[in-house]
């Protein structure tokens, strides 16, 4: 099967080029994994597992995690008495240990570090301020320890927004408070799974909000976000696509300007400064050309655009980086599931997908 691609693909100094070769070849494009000896030996400090939203699947997916797969190297922040129950609710069995300070458990056992106390019978699949009170503590909890360095990084079990804003949390999810309290400005989210890496250049705000903020600066600071990312996973040299805004790239101009007047220009600077970095490209086809290995990432100009694209392939392998902070944070790729709360039927494999990815980001650091 034949793709008709535009003629306008992409727009590169301002002039249409073939990209057509992109499609000819399939490629791979893993995220790199951590070295076997790296899982093993427990020379650095632990991750810190931050528990999420006790009313939706986080407790689960953890503990479905630590039963099959029995790490040393986690510590998780949250609520002992819903660690419990979760293990109890899945039908397993394992010593769920109170944790003082940041040291994991041994292998067959679970390391709970208690930043507050929850009902044991807290209703599942419902928005509880309690529950959004311990999990931001636990985030803020997880944060200070990276930052002394007492863990190597942080992976994420999911919050409900709602929750946070009930008790009287300022910041709408995880990526805005880890930049607050890390004092960063300049930060970026990043999805992935095992064959495309997409950045974005706006997150959670509105179309028309994430229409003005393409703008030259944020489009640069994006493309050098997207090398960092890359090189925190341990790609040298990364190659980087980065996506128009309208159809077509704006077929020279027809359908928008922002390809020429805001993007290419910026696309430009970037290779000015060594990054090996092209487009805007049409966003129809150039996540099909990075899944296919033609791109180690793709920078898109809003959430859906980079976001459908990664999950089209199936949440349960995805995994939500956030780049451009001091520590170490991955996530999982979905939200806390208030509709299969309870029901025991999680799926905890975007878990360990991020951990996977902050294991690997770790072994990259340290060499």
């Amino acid at each position: 099967m034949k793709l008709a691609l535009g003629k306008n693909c992409p727009v590169v100094g301002y002039r249409a080029v073939n990209c057509r070769r992109f499609f000819e070849q399939p490629g791979q494009n893993f995220i790199p994994d951590a070295a076997p000896e790296t899982r093993s030996m427990n020379t650095q400090p632990p991750l810190a597992l931050t528990m999420g939203d006790a009313a939706g699947i986080g407790p689960e997916i953890i503990a479905r995690y630590f039963v099959a797969e029995k790490p040393s190297d986690l510590i998780v922040v949250g609520e002992l008495g819903q660690m419990k129950r979760a293990i109890r609710a899945i039908g397993a069995e394992m010593p769920v240990l109170a944790a003082a300070g940041p040291e994991a458990a041994t292998a067959g056992s679970m390391a709970v570090h208690p930043v507050g106390v929850l009902p044991e019978a807290l209703s599942l699949g419902q928005v509880d301020a309690r529950a959004g009170a311990l999990a931001y503590q636990a985030i803020l909890k997880a944060i200070g320890w990276a930052k002394t360095g007492d863990v190597a990084g942080i992976v994420t079990a999911p919050i409900h927004k709602e929750a946070l804003h009930a008790a009287g949390v300022p910041f709408p999810g995880h990526t805005e408070i880890l930049a607050h309290e890390t004092g960063t400005s300049r930060f970026a989210m990043m999805l992935a799974d095992e064959k495309l890496r997409v950045i974005l250049v706006s997150i959670h705000v509105s179309l028309a909000e994430a229409i003005r903020r393409v703008t030259i600066e944020n489009e640069l600071r994006t493309i050098r976000l997207a090398a960092e990312a890359c090189r925190a996973l341990g790609i040298s040299g990364p190659r980087i696509a980065v996506a128009g805004l309208n159809p077509h790239a704006g077929e020279g101009g027809l359908f928008g300007r922002e390809e020429i007047e805001i993007i290419a220009p910026a696309v430009a600077l970037a290779r000015a400064e060594g990054l090996d970095v092209s487009g805007p490209y049409p966003p129809d086809t150039i996540f099909m050309a990075a899944r296919r290995g033609h791109f180690d990432i793709v920078v898109a100009q809003y959430h859906d655009q980079g976001l459908i694209p990664v999950k089209l392939n199936g949440i349960e392998k995805g995994v939500n980086v956030t780049i451009g902070l001091p520590i170490i944070r991955t996530s999982v790729d979905h939200g806390t599931a208030f509709d299969i709360a309870g029901q025991g039927i999680a799926d905890a494999s975007s878990l360990g997908e991020a951990i996977r990815v902050a294991r690997a980001m770790v072994a990259a650091k340290g060499k």
